[in-house]
């Protein structure tokens, strides 16, 4: 992707240009955008990270596209810019119905935008329309656009917003990450994609069935694009609307390795997720 590449760049010049002396600046180089501690299982999984966060509500009639919606974002201006990631609720939905993914994800240093939809019937391809519309009011209008990488994007939703975050990936390849959750689509063939991208399904989900859904998306998008399926184990369509802490905690991880190219994150991606919340995990390791 572009803007992977011209960090890449980059780090090569600074280290044809003798910047990097010692092990410490080596890694600053390598991922400029590491925002936060070293990352543990104990920071990933607590229900706030380590960012202090605060919220402003959008209104449907200050902004085009979309329907508004709430934002998201660190306090802290201190360590530079943060990527920014627009959420979907899912079908007769709204924002609330998965709103715990806002502050959680915002602590752990982006910006998040969790939209409401024109209409709550609204079908995959017009939420990835409005997700790429939430992204780009995000970084052209809004009031914390001054906090945002605008070249660090991603998207996210839930059953048919999650259906819409795949739309959205496809249209934009530019996108660094993408997080489908329970996600529904008619289309069940994404090998255009080139964003990265987690899905995350439920085991018992009788809504958009992993075997029909989830599965073939992620067989679908071509192991070049990186890629991870996660599957909860007994999780029916609405695990995301309870806090769920193992998609918390893949969510932040996958949008902290792609989204701010931070490899300290690869551990909890490679070799993945175990134990008894967890069904299967498959991905493309190594990423790095």
């Amino acid at each position: 992707m572009a803007a992977r590449a011209a960090r890449l760049v980059l780090a090569a010049t600074l280290v044809a240009g003798g910047v990097l002396a010692g092990s410490s600046g080596a890694a600053q180089a390598a991922s400029p955008y590491e925002r936060g501690p070293n990352p543990t299982t104990a920071i990933l999984e607590a229900s706030r990270g380590p960012f202090a966060t605060a919220s402003q509500n959008v209104s449907s009639l200050s902004v085009t596209g979309f329907g508004g919606g709430v934002i998201y974002y660190p306090t802290s201006t201190s360590e530079g810019t943060f990527g920014a990631i627009a959420i979907s609720p899912g079908y007769t939905a709204a924002w609330s119905s998965i709103s715990w993914l806002g502050p959680r994800i915002a602590s752990h240093g982006f910006v998040v935008i969790g939209i409401e939809t024109n209409s709550r019937l609204d079908q995959p391809d017009s939420r990835g329309r409005q997700l790429l519309a939430a992204l780009d009011y995000l970084v052209d209008r809004s009031s914390v656009r001054t906090r945002i990488d605008g070249s660090r994007l991603a998207v996210a939703g839930h059953s048919m917003g999650g259906g819409g975050s795949l739309e959205a990936a496809s249209a934009r390849p530019s996108l660094q990450a993408a997080v489908p959750l329970a996600p529904w689509n008619l289309d069940k063939s994404w090998s255009e994609l080139r964003v990265p991208t987690l899905i995350i399904g439920g085991e018992s989900d009788s809504v958009a069935p992993v075997s029909s859904h989830s599965e073939p998306f992620y067989n679908s998008i071509p192991a070049s694009a990186e890629k991870a399926y996660l599957e909860l184990n007994g999780a029916s369509h609405f695990f995301p609307q309870t806090v769920n802490t193992p998609t918390a905690r893949q969510m932040v991880a996958w949008l902290k390795r792609f989204v701010d190219d931070d490899t300290r994150y690869e551990q909890f991606l490679c070799p993945g997720p175990s134990g008894s919340q967890i069904q299967e995990y498959r991905n493309t390791c190594p990423s790095s």
